[in-house]
C-alpha cells in the first residue's frame, strides 16, 4: 500500500498533469524513493518525496534539475530532457513542486558495460566545464549540516559526532579546481536506452572538484571502472571524497527511517560502519 508521500506525490502529479492538457489515464508509478515518478503516457512527472525531508522546500533543487538537464540536451549529451510544451516547471500543485520530463524507453543501467557508463559521465563532465548558471558551492557538505540542523535529534545521540566529522572532512578536501557536476553520480541514476547510457537526476548537481562524483561513482561500480574514465584518476587520491560520500550516507539513512521506521536497522548499522 503507498505511503502518504507516495499518495500525495500522484495527487500532484495528476493535477499539474490536467492543468497543462496532459493525459491522466492510467498513471504508472515509475518510482517512489527520493522522489516519486508518475508515467502519464509520453511525460513523466517528477515530485519530491523523501528528500523533502532533507530540503522541506526543494523547489530550487528541482529547478537546478531542469536547467542542467535542458542544458545538456542541447549539447547533445544523453541525459533524461525536460519537456518544453508544456513546460517543465517546477509547476505546483497539493503544496508540492512537479517538474515534467519526457518518457525515455529505458532499461536498467545494470544492463550496461561499465565502461560505457564510465565514458558516459567523462562526456556529461565535459559539457558541464562549460555550464554558465549558478550553482552551490557546497552541495554534500551543506546537506550533511542540514540534515543534522533538522533531525540531528532522531540520529541516536550521534548528531554531535557527526558534525564534527563534517567539519574535519570538510578541511581535508584536497584544494582542486571546481566545475559543475552530476552531483550523485553513481550507477542507479544512469539508465540503459538505444542511444546508450542516458544519465538523469541533476538536482544535487553543485560546483566542486570531480573528484566527488568520481568517488561516488567508484563507491558503487568499484576501482576498475577509472580505467575507463579519461585522465589519470587513482582511487587513493579520491579518498578524501569516499570518506564524505559515507559521512552523508549515515545521516541520510535516519531520513530514510523517519519514512520507512521498518528501515532504522540500516541506519544504525551505517552509523556504527562508520565509527567502527
Amino acid at each position: 500500500m503507498a505511503d502518504v508521500y507516495t499518495v500525495s506525490a500522484l495527487a500532484a502529479a495528476l493535477e499539474v498533469a490536467r492543468a497543462h492538457g496532459v493525459s491522466t489515464k492510467a498513471p504508472e508509478i515509475l518510482h517512489e524513493r527520493s522522489n516519486v515518478l508518475v508515467r502519464l503516457g509520453s511525460v513523466v512527472a517528477r515530485v519530491p518525496a523523501t528528500t523533502l525531508l532533507l530540503r522541506p522546500d526543494p523547489t530550487p533543487w528541482l529547478a537546478l534539475d531542469v536547467a542542467l538537464s535542458r542544458y545538456l540536451t542541447e549539447c547533445d549529451v544523453p541525459v533524461v530532457s525536460p519537456t518544453t510544451d508544456p513546460p517543465a516547471g517546477p509547476h505546483f500543485a497539493q503544496g508540492l513542486p512537479v517538474t515534467l520530463w519526457h518518457y525515455t524507453p529505458h532499461g536498467p543501467g545494470g544492463e550496461l558495460p561499465i565502461a560505457d557508463i564510465a565514458a558516459s559521465l567523462a562526456r556529461v563532465h565535459e559539457a558541464l566545464r562549460e555550464y554558465p548558471g549558478e550553482l552551490p558551492e557546497h552541495g554534500p557538505l551543506d546537506d550533511v549540516h542540514r540534515m543534522l540542523d533538522l533531525h540531528g535529534h532522531t540520529m541516536d545521540g550521534a548528531a554531535g559526532e557527526l558534525r564534527a566529522e563534517a567539519v574535519r572532512i570538510a578541511a581535508e578536501l584536497p584544494d582542486e579546481p571546481a566545475q559543475a557536476l552530476h552531483g550523485d553520480a553513481h550507477p542507479g541514476n544512469v539508465v540503459a536506452t538505444e542511444a546508450g547510457p542516458c544519465w538523469l537526476d541533476f538536482e544535487d548537481a553543485w560546483r566542486g572538484p570531480l573528484g566527488w562524483d568520481l568517488g561516488a561513482f567508484v563507491k558503487q561500480a568499484g576501482p576498475d571502472v577509472l580505467v575507463s574514465y579519461p585522465g589519470r584518476v587513482t582511487v587513493a587520491s579520491l579518498e578524501p571524497f569516499t570518506r564524505l560520500r559515507n559521512l552523508f550516507e549515515v545521516p541520510w539513512r535516519y531520513l530514510i527511517a523517519q519514512r520507512y521506521p521498518h528501515r532504522l536497522g540500516e541506519a544504525r548499522e551505517a552509523l556504527s560502519r562508520y565509527f567502527g
